[in-house]
């Protein structure tokens, strides 16, 4: 039975036999893997999509991918629905640990929580057996670099903030009626 999560780009890498130079991974979508990727962000299509990868070692038995993905995409204007054409140009990098190696653990405290940086570097993902997905770590980050509201240039989303009068609370009107008093 296939992974119905599984990534339109997967590629996955034995990093059992990785060479000492890293395995490059090249993923360059086709037409199907594109309406795919497209069907799966939301949008309207993916012209190009193209990820270029590095796979090596790190440290005793972890894995790191870094590289690039870049795409050409259209999404459908937030305030007009008209085409806006996008291109994205993202570094990739992440690190991978095996499920049970001590490194991957040591991201949590004694109780079991997450031990988070938000100005660091991501922390390391775990992965069973002896491959990994390339291809799914490269598509995370073009994902991230999708706009959420895209607009054409020169559109504004229509302001109604003129004809909104603030409301007082009770004890703005309250702390207005004693200050009158002073």
């Amino acid at each position: 039975m296939p992974d119905e999560t599984q990534s339109p780009v997967s590629f996955k890498v034995n990093v059992a036999r990785l060479p000492q130079k890293g395995m490059p991974v090249v993923v360059d979508a086709d037409a199907a893997k594109r309406a795919a990727l497209a069907e799966v962000h939301g949008l309207t299509s993916v012209e190009r999509y193209k990820a270029d990868l590095l796979v090596t070692r790190w440290k005793r038995n972890g894995v790191k991918v870094s590289g690039r993905v870049q795409a050409q995409i259209t999404q459908a204007c937030i305030v007009t629905l008209e085409p806006v054409e996008a291109t994205i140009d993202e570094d990739v990098e992440g690190v991978f640990l095996p499920e049970d190696s001590r490194l991957a653990r040591h991201g949590f405290n004694v109780a079991g929580e997450i031990l988070l940086d938000a100005e660091g570097p991501d922390g390391p993902e775990t992965f069973t057996g002896d491959t990994i997905d390339a291809g799914a770590l490269a598509e995370e980050f073009f994902g991230l670099a999708i706009d959420p509201y895209p607009r054409k240039s020169g559109v504004a989303v229509a302001s109604s903030s003129d004809d909104i009068q603030p409301v007082e609370s009770e004890f703005q009107k309250k702390l207005r009626l004693i200050s009158k008093k002073l």
